[in-house]
């Protein structure tokens, strides 16, 4: 029998994945006969609404210790706090049922594993970001630990090997050059480069002095220069550039790649339903005359077709 659970699906980020993870899937757990048998101080217990990752995940009550070896809650807490990014990088949208699965097991008569293809399709899209920040997959999470799929298991929700017509595949592909900067080739490069885009913002970003609190790392500072809105009202540019800020940690890293305590970027995308996707990203400096008369000419020019 496999295992679906229904349930929604969070954007949480910016990437420092802390992989400090406790013991392995053992502290007394043993795998027999597909089934992971309870430990002898196994209980249930609610899961707390400071647990991000597993809070509001479908089921109200996990067992603890849990699949990582956790012995306390505190502990697991905080290591799941480190997962997070991950999920607000949106690398396969099973990442939260897959790792809560193994933070906070559903509290039945016995313990309920993922499955091995759920592990292999969030591994297989999450570990390209993963290496995008210098970090593995983790060996704790070897996928050939978990069950097939005709045990008793957790099994994906989005399988994205769907052969059905009708299905469409919500895994984007890693890219560890998203919001490479560049420069504007010609005036007419940018003024077309503003056409095919959703929205077009000048910003500046300021390094944040701690990012224990917060999952970014920048902020945005007091004013925004609006050159193209499109979708969007006013008033919601600036919560959905923050969002921005706390989900595409690639992005933002690679844009400030050079200027550790930020600076000021013309950005542009497209709008995708509450998120903001950054296309192109151009350092706003001088030296880019092209990208300057051309953000001067925007309000007079008219986009051909």
């Amino acid at each position: 029998m496999v295992i679906s659970l229904s349930s929604r699906f969070f954007p949480v980020l910016t990437f420092l994945l802390l992989l400090d993870l406790e013991p392995a899937l053992g502290l007394g757990l043993q795998l027999g006969d597909g089934q992971w048998d309870l430990h002898s101080s196994s209980r249930c217990i609610p899961i707390p609404a400071n647990m991000a990752l597993c809070h509001n995940i479908g089921y109200r009550n996990m067992r603890m210790p849990n699949l990582l070896g956790h012995e306390s809650l505190g502990e697991a807490i905080q290591q799941s706090v480190s997962w997070l990014p991950l999920l607000a990088r949106e690398c396969h949208p099973d990442a939260r049922i897959f790792l809560c699965s193994l933070f906070a097991p559903i509290c039945l008569d016995r313990f309920i594993s993922p499955c091995r293809s759920l592990c292999e399709l969030v591994r297989d899209s999450c570990a390209p970001i993963m290496a995008c920040y210098g970090y593995p997959w983790p060996a704790i999470l070897n996928c050939d630990q978990f069950p097939a799929d005709n045990l008793m298991c957790v099994s994906s929700i989005h399988n994205s090997t769907s052969s059905h017509p009708n299905s469409r595949k919500a895994v984007p592909r890693a890219s560890c050059r998203d919001c490479e900067l560049e420069e504007a080739e010609s005036i007419r490069d940018a003024l077309d480069t503003f056409c095919r885009n959703d929205f077009v913002v000048k910003l500046r970003l300021s390094r944040l002095n701690s990012s224990s609190v917060n999952l970014a790392q920048f902020t945005l500072a007091s004013r925004l220069e609006v050159l193209k809105h499109g979708p969007l009202l006013g008033g919601q540019i600036r919560a959905r550039l923050q969002l921005w800020l706390e989900r595409d940690a690639t992005c933002v890293r690679n844009m400030t790649r050079r200027q550790h305590a930020g600076g000021t970027f013309l950005v542009m995308g497209t709008v995708q339903g509450e998120r903001l996707v950054v296309n192109k990203a151009y350092s706003w400096h001088k030296r880019d005359r092209n990208l300057m008369t051309a953000a001067r000419k925007w309000k007079k020019h008219r986009c051909r077709g």
